[in-house]
């Protein structure tokens, strides 16, 4: 017999996976729309800069902000922000065709550090489980992709992590490339559960589809084994996640933009 709380976590997971099935859908309509307008126009639109301009995506806009969550949407009851002032920089507009040639060493130790508005996060690397994954990350650090980038949704009912990752705070950014899923028999993923401290990637809802974005499971979390565990945070990093979680989300609803600012002033990632 299915208890109440088992019924709740199906359905926050079945809302999980419809968002990122939904954020795929609309980054292919926006292609289309794109590759439409340039044969029109007889131009070549560069991205959502290029959009605003012709004035293309400004309805569009309105309509998505009344049923996607924003980081910018307007708490109903709004936790005190625990964490400090970003860094002075902005978001680098970044992209690649394909993802980067291998280039760190499978055999070696790597540590991804996130210094955040909230405190430092430091997460150990599985370089010889999700080797892309890794070298990935690695390449995107060294660019200062993530730097000046919002974490920008945390989830509260029935699956419990922070997701960060997207220069665009929206949801739907990315690096331009995807990555394979990797390490997804990994021993620590029992019984369907991303247990509390563990690092996976985000994706589409579609096998292979991840980019820059990731999650932190603050809490045990269970969702199907289809996003790449690639790190294990540390015990202070922890604390540090656990203290965003505290702040709730803008919602109220357990799914939206998290209360507290959390900003990734520089991420970096270290060979040991």
């Amino acid at each position: 017999m299915v208890t109440q709380e088992q019924r709740k976590r199906q359905l926050a997971r079945e809302k999980f996976l419809r968002q990122q099935q939904r954020r795929t859908a609309a980054r292919r309509k926006a292609r289309v729309r794109n590759s439409v307008i340039a044969s029109v126009l007889g131009v070549i639109l560069v991205g959502s800069l290029a959009l605003y301009t012709s004035g293309v995506m400004k309805d569009d806009d309105k309509a998505n902000a009344s049923s996607e969550t924003s980081p910018s949407a307007a708490p109903t009851s709004k936790a005190p922000d625990p964490c400090e002032k970003a860094a002075p920089g902005k978001v680098e507009k970044q992209s690649w065709k394909k993802e980067p040639a291998m280039s760190i060493d499978k055999s070696a130790k790597y540590t991804l550090d996130l210094a955040t508005t909230c405190g430092k996060i430091d997460i150990a690397l599985k370089a010889s489980a999700a080797p892309h994954t890794v070298n990935s990350f690695d390449f995107l650090a060294n660019k200062g992709f993530f730097d000046h980038t919002k974490c920008h949704r945390l989830t509260t009912n029935g699956i419990y992590v922070l997701q960060c990752g997207d220069p665009t705070g929206s949801g739907s950014g990315g690096p331009g490339y995807t990555i394979p899923d990797e390490n997804l028999k990994d021993k620590s993923l029992k019984s369907n559960v991303y247990p509390a401290g563990t690092v996976a990637m985000a994706n589409t809802g579609q096998a292979h589809t991840g980019g820059s974005q990731f999650f932190l499971v603050y809490q045990d979390s269970q969702l199907p084994p289809s996003y790449t565990p690639f790190g294990t945070i540390s015990e202070s990093g922890m604390k540090v996640l656990k203290k965003i979680a505290a702040a709730g989300e803008s919602t109220g609803a357990g799914d939206g933009a998290p209360n507290a600012t959390v900003v990734i002033n520089k991420a970096t990632v270290t060979k040991s």
